[in-house]
């Protein structure tokens, strides 16, 4: 797992983020490494994660290249290159289902590591 990945999906879990999923994308995709895929509990949530997942990242020295989705939002974006995050509420995640449109791409759900 790369260091920008781990950072993403630990801030998503600690931040009460459900149902993480990461998308190997390096097959396919000469842009991005992985996609991240969350659900959030309503559209404020949704936002907060987006924030805190900017934050960390910008914090440990990684740039967004793009955000979108704005408060009132469903589906989040956060562009930060080689990760990007893909925060939905459950009503938008089950209408876009993104798992299965990349579905014959390895995809993992994130686990807490023991400590």
């Amino acid at each position: 797992m790369s260091d920008l990945l781990n950072i993403v999906c630990q801030t998503l879990d600690e931040k009460q983020a459900e149902n993480i999923v990461t998308i190997d994308m390096r097959s396919v995709n000469p842009y991005s490494d992985y996609y991240v895929v969350c659900t959030a509990k309503n559209v404020r949530h949704a936002m907060s994660l987006c924030e805190f997942c900017d934050e960390e990242a910008e914090k440990n020295g990684y740039q967004v290249r793009l955000r979108e989705g704005d408060r009132e939002s469903t589906w989040i974006l956060l562009d930060l290159n080689e990760v990007v995050i893909h925060i939905f509420t459950s009503e938008a995640r089950d209408f876009y289902r993104l798992e299965r449109l990349w579905a014959d791409l390895p995809q993992e759900q994130y686990q807490v590591e023991a400590e």
